[in-house]
């Protein structure tokens, strides 16, 4: 029996096999997550459909600037693939479960790699805004848990995260950037629940703990993913400084604006890895 989340989400998934995948073609076996200020990178993918969540029932929409809400269904780096662009955050409302919907949509389609992407805050010593980080572990700090309540015949909700991430594709995920002539480090992801950003103590605090990034989105949806038995990769493009590391004011127009100016090389990254993964 399959849990609440994934019998919605195969529901959704139909809606989209019918739109963008007929008799016979090529399901999807890597799915990229697009976060703030990466919706341009959708450029990425070629011959897609584009299928808005305002489409298809029983989907949500997305309510921040710089999410669009579309499943783009194509080839990405010569692979059949679909990507998500807009994402639901906890700080809008929306419960864990919901959170993770895309995912388990992505799921339900025959994506067995996810890529999630995110803007983030940059905590690392000499990190810079336009840098991009390799997730290699996260920290969730945002009391939430996509798994609690689960009641699934097939799956135990007591997964495993010592290697949330998957090595392999993060290696594909390092080479890509060094083909885009991006800077890119390995790192820690640490999801806080927003939609505020922090105060200086807490970046203290933050990088005490072993972060590298802030954000608010990524970890939750990396919990459910492993959950589902996904491999899972994540990429963090520093769109800003953390808090007290800097005296410029944090704003979320000047999250997309600097996405915005890598789109880029932001969507060459997304070509190269999709072309170098094993999925």
């Amino acid at each position: 029996m399959k849990d609440a989340i994934r019998m919605r989400a195969e529901a959704i998934a139909r809606q989209i096999e019918k739109l963008a995948y007929p008799a016979g073609a090529q399901h999807p076996r890597l799915g990229v997550v697009l976060g703030s200020g990466w919706g341009a990178a959708a450029a990425a993918l070629e011959g897609a459909a584009n299928i808005p969540f305002a489409d298809l029932a029983d989907m949500p929409l997305c309510g921040v600037a710089g999410h669009a809400g579309h499943f783009i269904c194509g080839s990405l780096g010569g692979k059949p693939a679909v990507a998500v662009q807009g994402r639901f955050h906890l700080y809008e409302g929306h419960s864990a479960a919901e959170a993770v919907l895309p995912v388990a949509v992505l799921f339900e389609l025959g994506v067995r790699a996810v890529l999630l992407t995110n803007a983030a805050g940059a905590i690392a010593e000499g990190a810079r805004v336009g840098e991009v980080m390799a997730v290699r572990d996260h920290i969730n700090l945002t009391g939430r848990n996509p798994l609690v309540g689960l009641r699934a015949d097939d799956r135990t909700p007591f997964v495993d995260l010592t290697h949330a991430y998957d090595a392999r594709l993060r290696a594909d995920l390092l080479a890509a950037c060094r083909e885009a002539g991006v800077r890119c480090r390995e790192g820690v992801y640490l999801q806080l629940l927003g939609p505020s950003y922090e105060t200086p103590a807490e970046i203290r605090a933050f990088r005490t703990l072993g972060a590298d990034a802030v954000g608010m989105s990524t970890a939750v949806e990396a919990i459910y993913a492993r959950y589902l038995g996904m491999r899972v990769a994540a990429l963090s493009f520093f769109s800003n400084v953390a808090a007290g590391l800097t005296e410029h004011e944090l704003s979320h127009a000047e999250v997309l604006a600097e996405s915005r100016r890598s789109a880029e090389s932001l969507a060459s990254i997304l070509s190269d890895f999709a072309a170098r993964a094993d999925v």
